[in-house]
């Protein structure tokens, strides 16, 4: 399990233009008809019958993998962006294929995707701030850089938000 926030700051008199600097846009979708693909079957229990996460894990992936896919080109074309100008995309960490085949169908280069699956595996909602704070900590993402978040989760639900830390 893991947590993580990211905190925000306005900046009175910053030198930047403001149209391009912080969140540039952001995109948010839900459909429920995908529910009985990824659900918990109950809530929490002593007696282990119930809470469990339930999957269709083939058709979670090519669900993730669409998804996220187009709430990146969305959350782009919100902001006059092109693909090209991102400097990082950093992915809900639920597994490392989905993140490849999101960066497969984008023909994007994963030198440029932040991934610590590996380190941290799929902790949920945590896994972005944990993955933008390791990027940060390390030096990857500086100031002035365009960077991409993306989620997916059950329901289904999706989502991405553009910003130029």
């Amino acid at each position: 399990d893991g947590a993580g926030a990211v905190i925000l700051q306005n900046f009175d008199n910053f030198d930047k233009k403001l149209d391009d600097w912080g969140i540039l846009s952001n995109v948010i979708h839900s459909d429920g008809n995908f529910y009985d693909l990824l659900k918990t079957n109950g809530g929490v229990s002593s007696n282990q019958m119930t809470g469990f996460i339930e999957m269709s894990g083939k058709d979670v992936f090519k669900h993730a993998i669409d998804k996220l896919s187009l709430s990146l080109e969305e959350a782009l074309s919100l902001s006059n962006k092109e693909i090209n100008e991102l400097d990082w995309l950093v992915p809900h960490q639920a597994n490392q294929r989905i993140i490849l085949g999101v960066a497969d169908k984008l023909k994007m280069n994963s030198k440029k995707i932040i991934t610590t699956v590996k380190d941290h595996g799929n902790t949920s909602a945590a896994s972005i701030p944990l993955a933008l704070n390791e990027a940060v900590k390390d030096g990857r993402i500086k100031d002035d850089q365009v960077i991409l978040l993306e989620a997916f989760g059950s329901g289904f639900t999706w989502g991405s938000v553009l910003l130029r830390y």
